[in-house]
């Protein structure tokens, strides 16, 4: 970012908020017409413009065109969200704004979109841009494959309109404010990355549409305690033990027909995923609530019938994956399953990937071959390419690979050591032939971590040491900074993963990261060690990774002087490592900590421990609030208040377990911060704080 001479550059923490981690200003949402004619995306205009525009790149010109521009579109005002989009985007993690997301036929000729509230159907081709009429405040745009006609969500109902305008017609919609139609309810975004509620048919004549009853869920109230004027916000949160939403789905007709589609919703409540492919009956994947098992169903739309067409049983609990089901041009079923230690792709009934190669995605499919991520390395993940001719591995070089592929076209993305950033790149049948422009700014920082393997499970670990001209003399403190639980890794070969850690190495610590027992990445027996435990396997894990870097490492770590901070299932690491291992951790900063899981959701909290009937011991093992008289080192409690996916109460109540017990201990609230915390001065203080207040605990500086 450049400065006037009369400017002051702007600090790290500043900095990484304002272009939200140097995100804003890259190409993202990418997608490619079935033909690979085009390739469509989203983009703002700078490094520190938050908005979203929508754009095309020619594959035969070589050219990138703007197609639609929020600012011009919507003028200068501030765009105003119905609060199905403002749950739907806290459920992506979404900080952006402008246009968020698309949706594309398969020729990738129109796209429809939302903003404001508004109804926005783009021309691909001609650039030309319009607003069609609806109903209310629009959620969730999706043209349909024939590109004629628009389908969308508004006030819990399923509405249609056509792309030459006129009447919006309503599919599917009841007066009771407890049922919806067309959304994905809080657990399948949050939990089961379905993010939609209903499906168009190929030809565009019928919707695959899910029915959400919220009544059966119990509600909480989340307050807003620095504007005691407003009303506490009424959400439905299925917490463990407690009721779902009930879901069901239906074929609906363009006149408003409906047949239901069947299937014992009681002994399989959850509907994991849907669709409809093209020349195949539609399907819908379901789950037993104790998730072990997992079954394809494909429907018959006149009746709603169904038959299985894959059905998948674990005693612990089935995965899921994304990109599957799928069907190749011959019918043959495409599916991730594990076997033996390794989650392999299946083409039918026949696993196709070897030993070792542990797929994570399903990225694409075409009449005869499937794109995928997968990897032999934890840390790194690359994309492959199944055919009847055999197994070709797209990327070699180290780093964080994905794709989306159309034709003989792929658009790749790649984030490696050697860079900051992620870089989009267009190939035709093989060869390179473009970049996309990203406008990402570049952190004054560079990490330059080391990776490495500690302890006796071969740990996955990074180590960050202050940059080259800030280090001090002598042994330094250590700040653990991991993530550790299930669904997510910190430690990859890709180096914008680790800017927040070395700019905190900089502050004169050195940071080791480690992904423990539990994270993604090293098979099926790795993911299940946490199984009806979530808090001995990983915290020993952490242990194992600080003694296993200081022993690679001589000389270098002061192991009397370790902190530890996280977010979310960190932050609950952080708060269990101070207080169990005190011998260990000095100081911990646990941020928007799960301290009581049974408070957390149902679909993520009983997979890994149960329910929490069946396993009281399970939630009683894993608790902070068990342990709260333990406690004897420095810690802090950091949570936004507005948090709907790990409320408030989590820290509260651990507060009140410390104060009862008459342990000393510092509680940071974030007024109207969420899970996220977006806004850039919340974001930089809390970085700068979080460094204060380790830097007192350790002593030392």
């Amino acid at each position: 970012m450049s400065q006037t001479p009369d400017e002051q550059p702007l600090s790290f923490p500043r900095h990484s908020a304002r272009t939200q981690r140097f995100t804003l200003g890259q190409p993202r949402s990418v997608a490619v017409a079935e033909d690979g004619s085009r390739v469509v995306f989203l983009r703002s205009g700078s490094g520190t413009d938050p908005a979203n525009a929508l754009w095309v790149y020619d594959v035969l010109a070589g050219e990138e065109r703007l197609v639609a521009d929020a600012t011009a579109l919507l003028g200068a005002g501030e765009d105003e969200l119905p609060p199905e989009e403002r749950a739907r985007r806290e459920r992506l993690r979404e900080g952006a704004g402008g246009i968020v997301a698309y949706a594309i036929d398969p020729s990738a000729s129109v796209a429809s979109f939302a903003l404001s509230g508004r109804l926005f159907l783009a021309d691909l081709t001609s650039g030309e841009v319009t607003e069609l009429p609806t109903a209310g405040p629009v959620v969730d745009p999706r043209v349909d494959p024939t590109g004629t006609r628009v389908a969308y969500v508004t006030g819990g109902a399923l509405h249609v309109v056509e792309r030459s305008g006129g009447t919006s017609v309503e599919l599917a919609g009841e007066a009771d404010e407890q049922v919806g139609w067309g959304l994905a309810e809080f657990i399948a975004a949050e939990e089961m990355d379905r993010m939609r509620g209903y499906w168009w048919a190929p030809d565009g004549q019928q919707v695959l549409a899910a029915r959400v009853d919220e009544s059966p869920v119990q509600r909480w109230h989340i307050a807003d305690p620095a504007n005691p004027d407003r009303p506490a916000q009424d959400v439905g949160y299925p917490a463990a033990g407690t009721a779902n939403a009930v879901v069901t789905a239906a074929i609906v007709d363009l006149d408003g027909g409906k047949v239901e589609i069947a299937w014992d919703v009681s002994d399989l409540p959850y509907l994991v995923s849907a669709g409809w492919p093209r020349e195949r009956p539609p399907f819908v994947v379901v789950q037993s609530r104790d998730q072990r098992r997992l079954i394809v169903l494909e429907v018959e739309p006149q009746t709603g019938a169904t038959t299985v067409a894959r059905e998948d049983a674990d005693p612990t609990w089935v995965d899921i994956n994304p990109g599957v089901p799928a069907w190749l041009g011959d019918g043959r079923l495409v599916w991730l399953a594990d076997a033996a230690e390794t989650r392999r792709l299946f083409v039918g009934d026949e696993p196709v990937t070897p030993d070792g190669l542990q797929v994570s995605a399903v990225l694409g499919t075409g009449t005869d071959w499937v794109l995928l991520e997968a990897s032999t390395e934890p840390v790194e993940s690359h994309v492959w390419r199944w055919s009847p001719h055999g197994l070709e591995q797209v990327t070699t070089v180290p780093g964080i690979h994905r794709a989306v592929a159309g034709g003989d076209v792929v658009a790749l993305a790649s984030a490696t050591l050697d860079r900051v950033g992620t870089r989009w790149s267009i190939s035709v049948a093989g060869a390179e032939v473009a970049e996309l422009v990203s406008y990402a700014e570049q952190p004054r920082i560079q990490p330059a971590p080391t990776l490495l393997r500690t302890g006796d499970r071969e740990l996955r670990t990074a180590l960050l040491l202050p940059s080259d001209g800030v280090r001090p003399s002598g042994p330094l403190p250590v700040v653990m900074d991991p993530y550790g639980g299930p669904h997510a890794q910190r430690v990859l070969s890709a180096r914008s993963a680790y800017l927040s850690s070395q700019w905190l190495a900089d502050q004169g610590f050195a940071v080791v990261i480690a992904d423990g027992r539990g994270t993604p990445g090293r098979g099926p027996a790795w993911d299940r060690t946490v199984a009806f435990d979530l808090a001995n396997p990983v915290l020993e894990d952490q242990v194992d990774a600080l003694h296993g870097v200081a022993k690679q490492h001589p000389g270098e770590l002061d192991l009397d002087r370790v902190g530890i901070r996280g977010w979310s299932f960190g932050g609950y690491l952080a708060a269990l490592a101070v207080i169990r291992r005190p011998d260990v951790f000095h100081a911990a900063v646990a941020g928007a900590p799960v301290t009581d899981w049974r408070l957390y959701d149902t679909h993520y909290t009983e997979r890994y421990l149960g329910h929490p009937d069946e396993r009281p011991d399970a939630y009683a093992g894993s608790s902070l609030l068990e342990d709260a008289h333990k406690l004897e080192r420095p810690l802090m409690l950091v949570h936004g208040l507005a948090d709907d996916n790990v409320v408030f109460a989590h820290t509260l109540r651990l507060s009140s377990a410390l104060l009862a017990a008459g342990r000393a201990h510092t509680v940071l609230p974030l007024s109207g911060v969420t899970h996220m915390t977006p806004q850039e001065v919340v974001a930089e203080n809390l970085l700068l704080l979080q460094v204060a207040f380790l830097k007192e605990s350790l002593g030392g500086f």
